[in-house]
C-alpha cells in the first residue's frame, strides 16, 4: 500500500508542498485528488462533492477546475506555443476562435512569453517549455493547481524565475496551488504549508519555518540531504 490513513484538508489559497523520497506517494496523492486513481478505500473531497460518487461528465467538470503543470512541461512539438496553450479550450468547444486568442495572449503575458507564441516547443529552453506549460495550465482559469517538480532540471537562476512566478500566479490568480518537489529552496520560497511523506504516511504537516526547526530525524534527514539516517536510500 503507497499511502495508508492519509487525512488531510487543504484550505483554499494554501501554497502546499508536498516532499518526500521518490517512491513514496507523491504521485499517488496527486493522481488520488483528481480521481485518476481511486483509493481503496476513504474518500476525496473538493469542496463539498466525495469525488468518489460523482458521475464521469461530473469528474470531467471537476477536473476542468484544476490546472496540472507537468515536470516534463508535456507540450506537443507539432504544434506552435500558442496552439499548446489554448489546447484544452479547443478541445472544451466552450471558446470562440477570438475568445481562445485573447486568453491564450492573456496567459503567455503573464508568463512573460508573448513574443515566444508563435515559436515551436524545440525551439524553447527548458524554463521557457516550463512557462508554456504553466501557461497551459491556468488558461481556464482554475482553482486549483497542481505541480509535477516544477523545478526540475533547470539551472539555479531559471528555478527562481519559477518559484517567483509561482507565487506572483498565486496572488494574482487567488489559486489553491499543490506543488510535489524534492527542492528545499523552492519549499521555503513557494509554500505557505508543507508535508512530508514517509511510509506511506504523513510525517510533518507545518509551515516552512517549522519544519526547519523540526527536530524529527526522519524530516531533518531528508530536508538536509544527509545519505546516514532512518531513511535508507531505495
Amino acid at each position: 500500500m503507497v499511502l495508508q490513513g492519509i487525512n488531510l484538508e487543504i484550505k483554499e489559497g494554501e501554497s502546499l508542498a508536498i516532499i518526500g523520497q521518490s517512491g513514496c506517494g507523491k504521485s499517488v496523492f496527486l493522481k488520488s485528488i483528481t480521481r485518476l486513481l481511486k483509493p481503496d478505500s476513504g474518500d476525496v473531497y473538493f469542496g463539498t462533492k466525495n469525488l468518489n460518487e460523482l458521475s464521469s461528465s461530473e469528474l470531467i467538470k471537476i477536473r476542468s477546475e484544476i490546472g496540472m503543470v507537468f515536470q516534463s512541461a508535456a507540450l506537443f512539438d507539432s504544434l506552435s506555443v500558442k496552439d499548446n496553450v489554448g489546447l484544452g479550450l479547443r478541445e472544451s468547444r466552450l471558446f470562440k476562435a477570438d475568445e481562445i486568442e485573447k486568453i491564450v495572449e492573456e496567459k503567455l503575458n503573464l508568463v512573460g512569453l508573448s513574443d515566444a507564441a508563435d515559436k515551436s516547443p524545440s525551439e524553447l529552453s527548458g524554463g521557457m517549455r516550463k512557462r508554456v506549460g504553466l501557461a497551459r495550465a491556468i488558461a481556464s482559469n482554475p482553482k486549483v493547481l497542481l505541480y509535477d517538480e516544477p523545478t526540475t532540471g533547470l539551472d539555479p537562476v531559471t528555478a527562481d524565475l519559477i518559484n517567483e512566478l509561482i507565487v506572483d500566479l498565486n496572488k494574482k490568480l487567488n489559486v489553491t496551488s499543490l506543488i510535489v518537489t524534492h527542492d528545499m529552496i523552492s519549499v521555503y520560497k513557494i509554500a505557505s504549508r508543507v508535508i512530508m511523506l514517509y511510509n506511506g504516511c504523513i510525517e510533518f504537516d507545518g509551515s516552512p519555518d517549522e519544519i526547519k526547526k523540526c527536530e524529527n530525524e526522519v524530516v531533518q534527514q531528508f530536508i538536509n540531504g544527509k545519505s546516514h539516517g532512518p531513511i535508507k536510500v531505495r
